[in-house]
């Protein structure tokens, strides 16, 4: 089958995805341009939030690429790029402010970050295989394949809807460290609001795409299964 009515839902997904890098892109080089009140840079902030949480341990590291900012939980490092490290405006300690709050979910072991890290050598795999069992299970009408490479395609799917409340979480507790470092002042909140906001739109947009996919595959799986019966 080329066509499936949920493409047109899947189509309008992937619309809303690429407006949401559009929003990251535009929120991240218009709130770059607004300095701060406290005058800290990324790094500054993030210092100063990681030690305030009792993590002296972690270190800030400078990162090449734009919005390459991360937390790694296995070296137990915040990564900045350079915009977000140097930088001296409401986009880079929202930033740097949500990178650390990923660093303080790990040490309160946040329930969901926990999962994500436990599902994320298997979701490696089963991610990797599923779309060959898909594609196998297609062409050659073996519906055996695509209930398979469904299952599989299903642990990627919970692992994107997992991350949402980790996401969403983590520039939650940036918010609400900035205000009560005194970092920023209660007229700066619409700009970190602005910037976070729009990063956390962008993994809305990737679950709802791998949802409506996974509920593609599953319809397709039915009907095949039903259209054998029939024959």
């Amino acid at each position: 089958m080329l066509f499936h009515p949920m493409d047109i839902l899947i189509f309008i997904a992937f619309g809303l995805s690429i407006w949401a890098q559009f929003k990251v892109k535009g929120n991240f080089s218009k709130w770059s341009e607004v300095g701060t009140s406290s005058g800290l840079s990324g790094a500054e902030v993030a210092r100063r939030i990681l030690d305030s949480n009792g993590l002296y341990h972690i270190p800030i590291q400078v990162v090449p690429g734009q919005l390459s900012d991360h937390y790694d939980p296995i070296s137990k490092a915040v990564r900045l790029s350079e915009n977000v490290y140097y930088g001296r405006s409401i986009a880079s300690i929202s930033v740097a402010a949500h990178e650390v709050g990923h660093a303080v979910q790990d040490k309160e072991s946040y329930r969901a970050l926990v999962l994500r890290h436990r599902m994320f050598p298997l979701v490696n795999i089963t991610s990797g295989i599923a779309p060959f069992l898909l594609m196998g299970g297609f062409f050659l009408h073996q519906t055996s394949l695509i209930g398979l490479g469904i299952i599989l395609f299903a642990a990627a799917v919970a692992f994107q809807v997992i991350t949402l409340p980790v996401e969403f979480n983590a520039s939650t507790r940036a918010k609400n460290f900035m205000l009560a470092e005194g970092i920023i002042r209660n007229h700066e909140e619409k700009g970190v609001n602005k910037v976070l906001g729009a990063a956390a739109l962008t993994y809305v947009a990737a679950a709802l795409i791998s949802v409506l996919e996974l509920l593609k595959f599953v319809m397709i799986f039915f009907q095949g299964n039903n259209e054998e019966q029939e024959d």
